[in-house]
This record gives C-alpha cells, sequence and structure tokens, in this order.
C-alpha cells in the first residue's frame, strides 16, 4: 500500500505542478493542463476504482496487475505531457493515447469479470465506473483521430475535452460519492443504491450530449447540462434529508465532498454561459478543476489515504490520520469554492490567493497526517 501513498504524492505534486504553471504561464497550455489530467486525475482514478470495485462487488482483492495499472497510466501521462511540451517527439503523444487506451480496456475488462463473479447482486456503483471508462475510452479515440483528420480537429479536441471533464471525472465522481460521503460521516444511507441505480443513464446521456453538443453546435449540450444539474441537485437534497447540512459541514471529509458537488453545479452553468457567449472558455475550465476537481481529490483522500496506508482491521492510527487531514476540509471546500466564482469573474489574482490558501491548508494537514505513526494510541 505504500506504493498508493506514493502514486497520491506524485499526483498531489503533478495538480500543485499545474496550478502554479497556470498561475506563472509556464509551460503550453495543453501540457500544463495534461498535467494535471493525465499524471494527476487519471492515475488516481484508476486507483480508486481498483480499491472500490472489491468493496462493490464483495470479491478478493485486485492481482497484481490491476494495482500497477495507476502506476502505468502516470508513465504513460508524463511521456504525453513532454510530447506535448515539445521535450519529446510529438508521434509519441499518439502511442501514448493508444496506450491509455489499453489500460482502460483492461481496467473495464477487469471490472466486468468481477461484476460477474459476485454472490448475488453487485453493488450498483460499479457500472457508474466502467460509464465512466468507456468516456475516457472514447475521448482517447477522438484523440488519436485527430492526427488523422487534423481537419475536424476542433470539434475532436471539444468531445475529448468533455469527455474527459464530464464523462470520466463526472461519472467517476458521482458514481463514488453517495456510498463515499455516508462512509465518510459513518452512517448509512439506504437510498445510495437505489440512486444510483436509478441515476446512471441520465448523467452518462447527459455527458454523451454535453460533449457531442460542444461539438456540433452548443445549444444541443445545454439539455445534457440540465439532465447534470438533475442529478446533481437531486443527490444534495438526498443528502440533506438524510444527514442535514449542519452535519454534512461539521465533518471536513463530507464538507468537502459536498463542496465538490456545488463546485459541478458552478460549473456545469457557468460552461451553458461559455456556449452563449457570456463567458470566455479557459475561466470556465479552470473554475471547473478549482470548484469541483480540487475538493473532490482532497476530501476523497482525506478518507482514503489512511484506508492505503493501513489496510486491514481498523488501527487506532487511522482514524488520527483522517482527524489530521480532514480538519480544514470545510474551509478548503469553501476557499476552492470561493476561487473558482473569483475565476469566473476574471480575478485571476484574487482566485490564485484563494487557490493557494486551500491547497497550503491541506499541504499542512497531510504533513500532519503523516507523522502520525502505526503504533499511535
Amino acid at each position: 500500500m505504500n506504493r498508493l501513498l506514493a502514486l497520491a504524492g506524485l499526483s498531489l505534486l503533478a495538480l500543485l505542478g499545474s496550478a502554479v504553471c497556470t498561475l506563472a504561464g509556464w509551460g503550453t497550455p495543453l501540457a500544463v493542463a495534461h498535467l494535471a489530467f493525465a499524471i494527476g486525475i487519471v492515475p488516481l482514478i484508476f486507483a480508486a476504482m481498483s480499491h472500490f470495485v472489491p468493496v462493490l462487488t464483495r470479491t478478493g482483492d485486485p492481482s497484481r496487475w490491476i494495482i500497477r495499472l495507476p502506476f502505468l497510466a502516470q508513465i504513460v501521462g508524463g511521456v504525453a505531457v513532454l510530447s506535448m511540451q515539445g521535450w519529446l517527439p510529438r508521434s509519441l503523444l499518439y502511442l501514448a493515447a493508444t496506450v491509455d487506451l489499453a489500460l482502460a480496456a483492461i481496467l473495464l475488462n477487469w471490472i466486468a469479470g468481477r461484476a460477474r463473479a459476485t454472490l448475488g447482486s453487485p453493488h450498483p456503483g460499479w457500472r457508474w465506473y466502467g460509464a465512466a471508462l468507456g468516456c475516457l475510452m472514447l475521448a482517447l479515440l477522438a484523440a488519436i483521430l485527430i492526427g488523422f483528420f487534423p481537419a475536424y480537429w476542433r470539434a475532436l479536441r471539444l468531445f475529448h475535452l468533455h469527455l474527459n471533464t464530464i464523462g470520466l471525472v463526472g461519472l467517476a465522481a458521482l458514481g463514488t460519492l453517495p456510498v463515499l460521503l455516508p462512509t465518510a460521516l459513518g452512517k448509512p444511507d439506504p437510498e445510495a443504491a437505489g440512486w444510483l441505480r436509478r441515476r446512471l443513464w441520465l448523467v452518462a446521456g447527459g455527458a454523451l450530449v454535453i460533449a457531442s453538443g460542444t461539438a456540433i453546435l452548443w445549444p444541443f449540450a445545454v439539455p445534457g447540462a440540465a439532465l447534470l444539474l438533475v442529478a446533481a441537485l437531486g443527490l444534495i437534497g438526498q443528502w440533506a434529508r438524510r444527514f442535514g447540512l449542519r452535519e454534512m459541514l461539521a465533518d471536513g471529509v463530507a464538507a468537502s465532498l459536498l463542496a465538490a458537488v456545488c463546485g459541478l453545479l458552478l460549473t456545469l452553468a457557468a460552461g451553458v454561459a461559455h456556449g452563449a457567449g457570456l463567458l470566455q472558455g479557459r475561466p470556465s475550465l479552470y473554475a471547473w478543476g478549482a470548484g469541483f476537481l480540487l475538493p473532490l481529490i482532497t476530501g476523497a483522500l482525506s478518507q482514503l489515504l489512511p484506508v492505503w496506508r493501513w489496510p486491514g482491521p481498523m488501527l487506532p492510527a487511522r482514524p488520527i490520520m483522517r482527524q489530521k487531514l480532514a480538519a480544514s476540509g470545510a474551509w478548503r471546500g469553501g476557499l476552492f469554492i470561493l476561487s473558482a466564482i473569483a475565476l469566473l469573474a476574471n480575478q485571476d489574482a484574487l482566485a490564485g490567493v484563494f487557490l493557494m490558501a486551500g491547497v497550503v491548508l491541506f499541504a499542512f494537514g497531510l504533513l500532519q497526517a503523516m507523522r502520525v505513526s502505526r503504533s499511535t494510541r
């Protein structure tokens, strides 16, 4: 499990490096964006899937080859970033996309196999991971096709971008949050499985409509955004009825995850405004990263890192480590949302202050958490 901690550390460094490069204007925008996505986000999603699928399907631990997939994806992502920056031949970019496509297919086949091996019915969350990987594979295929059909690069690029941000990350997140947030609060949610079962095709269809609409004509994407808004608002309403907003805000992990869903709502609305010509595209993308991605990752890691560090039976050190990570969760979530709002208002300097303040809070909590020893009582 130390490998997972190393993976998480490299992913966090990639996300931080991408944020610093963006604020400082270093590197090409394409390379900087994929520094966060290809090295940071995709490997973390692969690792989370390999962690949750055995739980959802009530099967054994993943094999060593499945455990290695996130690390392979991180290496391939590094090759892609260096190629985009011009430090490696451009042809390696398409090779990296092809290898990532194969890795996603391997993981999808493993997930489907685990679902078939379940005694009884598997938890419906596994289908969300399958749909998320399907979106990633379509996005990678679009990136590969750009090399063969350069005349359609703009449409393929937009299709690729939205299937990654809304398809892969959106589906993986919304497929995990109904299980992860109740786990963080230590209370079951009997409605979670039903929500996941009912809303999968709503969210997956919405992601495909958004990606296709932005590639063809933006008004076609609006119904897709509406579908995702309905699903996300319904999830928040379900949590509010079940747990209450005060209880969610009192727990740092739950508060951060709640902030992520609110950030998703904000950036979906911003995306529609961008399509209507009311906002520029780049601030909307940066706001998605600040308002949705960062509270999602920091909140999820606050819950998962103690388990990854000390798997197996509960140890006294695990809740202590979680407490250190979650201590500033509500403040972090608020700062990341404020950063997203400032980005949409073209207040980049103010957004940078909020963003770095949230990152520093998480880094401080992470340093404290890593000092917790196994023998702590």
